[in-house]
């Protein structure tokens, strides 16, 4: 799915992956945001269940959320999710979601 314009979505999902892709032509950078139905998809070759592309992001914010980066493949993992809500305000892309209770391990 690609947005440009505001949103306010709600996704079921275990988890995601999250980069930038290159400007084709914008002024800012588009978002890539994956979803999988499996933790750490960065270690399989699975294949994300919906990909969402924002266009035009300056920043995202994250609020409440368990963030892991890799910064060999400069991606952000989001483990352990059971909802992701996604919101566009302009050129804002806002994070929000629900982890399964578990205790964070290193």
């Amino acid at each position: 799915m690609e947005f440009t314009e505001d949103f306010d979505k709600k996704f079921p999902t275990k988890s995601l992956m999250m980069g930038r892709l290159p400007r084709n032509g914008e002024e800012l950078k588009p978002v890539s945001i994956k979803l999988f139905n499996i933790n750490n998809p960065q270690n399989t070759e699975e294949f994300p269940v919906e990909e969402l592309v924002c266009k035009n992001i300056l920043y995202v914010k994250i609020h409440k959320l368990n963030v892991t980066y890799y910064p060999e493949g400069n991606d952000i993992i989001i483990n352990d999710l059971e909802e992701l809500r996604v919101t566009k305000k302009g050129e804002v892309l806002i994070l929000r979601g629900y982890h399964v209770d578990k205790e964070l391990q290193v």
